[in-house]
């Protein structure tokens, strides 16, 4: 008997159909045959190449796909297709948050291909849900969202290659990098890295080294890391510092007469004790005809930053200062934000000012704006000026209507920053006396609608080292206050001046839109939980009810907590052209005026401002509308380079409290743990559930809580939990508790 011989058993491809579909979805405007197919799935023996040649036949006789020339198909577009932009969660999945839907579309793990977090990405709908929501796959990435990544390299000499890790866990891949294209890293470095390409087959995608940031934990590594992880600079190019350099800073008698001489105007400032830079400054004085002449005085940065010259460029990328824990990475050069254009005590300064004249009711019967020259007689620190408020005995006590005739008996000197100055009796006069109408313009807004946000600043006091030796909180006083009021009336005025104008005019708003119903109605939930109430009938009803709420959990252990949810259902505030007002502060006209060393924004406005004075046609909207955008996006940038600039601080902190017993409350509750926020330092860190060990416990979406099945005990959002640091991660920026138990 004649034995036949046994051939290769033919491999059939896996799931061949959703590939083929899958590619030319993908590509839907561009046509395939069947060797550009098999190359896409890496395939070319003849067994394979025939499976494709059927499938590419029995798809179009079934009309998924068409013959558009001869051996050429195209995939048949039944399917409606969105943009979003995609949001990952550390597990893998996502949700694409898309005009076109009221709720955002979950996107499962398989079905991200290939996109990273914040891309703008091309998706259709399935019509199966996902737990209630729509349910989606991702068909092409349009526009990533970033292309450099922060973590560290693991290099494999001997297999001539190395991957990034990224620090990020919304950063799901590891990244591929050949060896010649590390740029001298070490194994164990922590790197700025780029992505170059994702090739079709590739698990990961592909990159090189741009920078070597240094050694995980390492205090500068780390900083420069999460600066770096925004794209974010720390330091300015030779060119930026050398032109900055080269201004003439001096102030020449023909600029002088160009401008309002209010040298002799009582002029001082009031800053943060360890400000650097002073930008703005108020001036103070009592007209024959009993009106207050107050001015709101800023640096005039446009008069040295010139459209067109590096440093504008420099100034402009940037956007924004930066507020780090330990540092700040300024907007402009030392020698402009320092030195130039602050308004430093007993020099001469070209200042852009807001004049007003104003009766006791602070009802404005006067303004003015334009370019100035000041001469600031003092400075003051915030505790400086709240001693000289507090010294006036009963001041608290007394009724708005007895402000007017306060007592001005004060300390004749302050020198809580170190330097002395000799508080003259007319000083004095101006700061209680500005205090007084701070607190009516203060009582007005909130009458008219505006939300009293003062929530608790975490600050550490640091050692030579910047290794964090303490923790403090910060809060608002009648001081900052006075500030913050004379500030806010510049910056609505000098918005209502142009805004008004007719025609219109191009300028640059600050807006802040209406709260999302539902984030409403979420933090309802929440606060309900403390015993607390909303009433959301309408804006007066949702401003007053949500300051009530801010002012009843003043103190109290929940304060954190819920100032942080009241602020998270918020729209967030923009820079536009477009003005719809600002929601929180209740103007209808606002813009940002008063700190143009810090801010772009402010730059522009001063810009603006000071063409139309000198009766120029309005700008092009366009153009500045881009800027308010690349604005908006730094400063979200920089708010997010702080947050975790204060995280690894914490993290830090905690690192040398292992041993301790803290008392915490629970700030959230998820499937995987609970998170607690330390009453005493806000340092916030997870236990996880795994670590719960007393029982099986189960998250109850509906009571915010985590369950025993056995004994029944709850965690619930806001319980007092007794907690010990388990693990401090500062390269994650992560921080592990152990749960002790309730705090009875």
């Amino acid at each position: 008997m004649t034995r036949k011989k046994k051939g290769k058993s033919k491999k059939s491809i896996s799931n061949l159909t959703n590939t083929i579909l899958s590619i030319l979805k993908k590509d839907r405007n561009q046509s395939f045959n069947y060797k550009q197919i098999a190359a896409k799935l890496d395939v070319n023996d003849a067994s394979s190449r025939n499976q494709i040649i059927k499938k590419l036949a029995e798809l179009a006789v079934k009309k998924e796909i068409e013959e558009v020339e001869r051996g050429k198909f195209k995939a048949v577009i039944t399917t409606e297709y969105h943009t979003g932009i995609l949001d990952l969660s550390g597990k893998g999945t996502g949700y694409i948050i898309c005009e076109d839907f009221d709720d955002d579309v979950f996107i499962a793990s398989n079905n991200i291909n290939k996109a990273l977090n914040g891309d703008e990405v091309e998706f259709y709908v399935y019509k199966r849900r996902h737990r209630g929501k729509l349910e989606g796959e991702i068909t092409q990435v349009l526009k990533r969202e970033k292309s450099e990544y922060v973590g560290t390299i693991q290099i494999h000499e001997k297999k001539n290659f190395a991957f990034v890790v990224a620090d990020s866990n919304k950063m799901y891949k590891d990244i591929f990098v050949p060896i010649n294209k590390i740029n001298k890293a070490e194994d164990g470095d922590k790197v700025l890295v780029k992505l170059e390409d994702w090739p079709e087959n590739a698990d990961s995608p592909y990159g090189k080294v741009v920078q070597v940031l240094g050694k995980p934990g390492d205090h500068n590594t780390e900083i420069h890391s999460i600066l770096a992880e925004y794209g974010l600079p720390y330091e300015f190019p030779h060119e930026v510092e050398d032109f900055a350099n080269k201004i003439d800073t001096s102030i020449t008698k023909e600029e002088i007469a160009k401008r309002r001489d209010m040298r002799q105007d009582l002029t001082f400032t009031i800053d943060p004790k360890d400000a650097k830079d002073f930008d703005d400054a108020l001036s103070f004085k009592v007209l024959k005809n009993g009106l207050y002449e107050i001015g709101i005085h800023i640096a005039d940065v446009s008069h040295y930053l010139q459209e067109g010259t590096v440093l504008d460029d420099e100034a402009y990328e940037r956007a924004t200062s930066i507020y780090l824990v330990d540092r700040v990475v300024p907007m402009l050069p030392e020698v402009l934000s320092n030195n130039a254009c602050s308004l430093r005590p007993h020099e001469e300064k070209l200042t852009f000012s807001a004049v007003f004249q104003m009766n006791d009711k602070c009802e404005i019967k006067n303004e003015w704006y334009g370019r100035t020259v000041t001469y600031s007689d003092a400075r003051f620190s915030y505790e400086e000026a709240q001693v000289i408020i507090e010294q006036n005995i009963g001041l608290k006590a007394l009724e708005s209507s007895q402000l007017d005739n306060i007592d001005t008996t004060i300390p004749k000197e302050v020198s809580l920053t170190g330097e002395t100055y000799n508080t003259s009796e007319d000083i004095a006069t101006a700061i209680l006396k500005m205090d007084a109408l701070a607190k009516k313009m203060r009582a007005k807004r909130m009458i008219s609608g505006a939300i009293s946000f003062d929530k608790v600043e975490v600050k550490f006091d640091l050692d030579e080292n910047a290794n964090p030796v303490g923790v403090f909180f910060k809060t608002s006083k009648d001081a900052n206050k006075l500030i913050e009021e004379f500030m806010l009336l510049a910056n609505r005025k000098v918005s209502e001046f142009v805004g008004k104008k007719e025609p219109k005019k191009t300028f640059v708003y600050r807006i802040h839109d209406e709260p999302d119903d539902s984030k409403l109605a979420n933090l309802q939930g929440i606060v309900s939980k403390f015993g607390y109430k909303l009433n959301f009938k309408d804006r007066k009803t949702t401003s007053a009810s949500l300051n009530f709420l801010l002012k009843e959990v003043n103190g109290k252990k929940e304060q954190n907590l819920v100032d942080t949810l009241a602020i998270r259902s918020m729209s967030k505030a923009e820079y536009s052209t477009h003005n719809i007002g600002h929601y929180g502060l209740a103007f209808d006209y606002y813009s940002h005026f008063t700190s143009p060393i810090r801010r772009y924004p402010d730059v522009m406005a001063h810009r603006l401002l000071q063409h139309y004075l000198e009766g120029g046609k309005s700008a092009n909207e366009d153009i500045y509308e881009e800027k308010c955008n690349h604005s908006s996006n730094m400063e979200n940038l920089a708010t997010k380079a702080e947050r975790d600039s204060i995280k690894y601080m914490q993290i830090k902190f905690m690192q040398d409290h292992k041993d301790e017993d803290f008392v915490g409350v629970i700030s959230g509750v998820t499937d995987w743990g609970i998170y607690v926020e330390i009453i005493s330092n806000k340092c916030e860190g997870m236990v996880s559930v795994r670590d719960m060990k007393d029982d099986h416990y189960a998250f109850d979406q509906e009571q915010y809580a985590m369950v025993g099945r056995n004994n029944k005990i709850m965690y619930q959002l806001g319980d007092e939990v007794i907690v010990k640091v388990k693990n401090t991660d500062l390269v994650k920026k992560h921080l592990d508790f152990n749960l002790i138990g309730k705090n009875e």
